[in-house]
């Protein structure tokens, strides 16, 4: 396999989940296309600042590839880490569509994926479930902690 998208999966040390809320496609997890000559990794970073605002995160762990059974889709998981301390919740504008204004907030990773997901995304988030459960802790810990 070889991923065609990058899913940066910002987790707080409370085990809340970085999700956002698009204004016409319901909840979801960041995730965007890998451009060429880009690895997963760098795509990861740069969808974090395009659609979250977030400059200032880090690769904690690779968490592999998973075809997610729709489009031709292949994530990559990257458990990322963000230096600075992250609101409760945000706005932020993204270029993406011709411009979006998209609400980003923090869910429990152990709730059901927050009402309004695609089923595309239920199944991201138990498969990044399960993926996170072999993360050795201390890659897990530190970032996006309350501001």
């Amino acid at each position: 396999m070889s991923a065609n998208k990058a899913c940066p999966l910002l987790l707080r040390s409370d085990g809340a989940l970085l999700w956002f809320r698009h204004p016409s496609a319901g909840c979801q997890l960041v995730k965007g296309t890998v451009e060429p000559g880009e690895t997963v990794a760098q795509a990861a970073l740069r969808e974090l600042a395009e659609e979250a605002g977030i400059g200032d995160a880090r690769i904690a762990f690779d968490l592999g590839e998973w075809s997610s059974g729709h489009q031709a889709q292949i994530w990559s998981f990257q458990l990322c880490v963000a230096e600075s301390a992250l609101p409760e919740a945000w706005s932020h504008f993204c270029m993406d569509d011709g411009g979006l204004l998209l609400e980003f907030f923090w869910h429990p990773l152990e709730r059901e994926a927050p009402e309004g997901s695609h089923p595309l995304y239920h199944r991201a988030l138990a498969e990044a479930r399960r993926r996170l459960a072999d993360v050795p802790p201390a890659a897990a810990l530190g970032g996006g902690e309350r501001a």
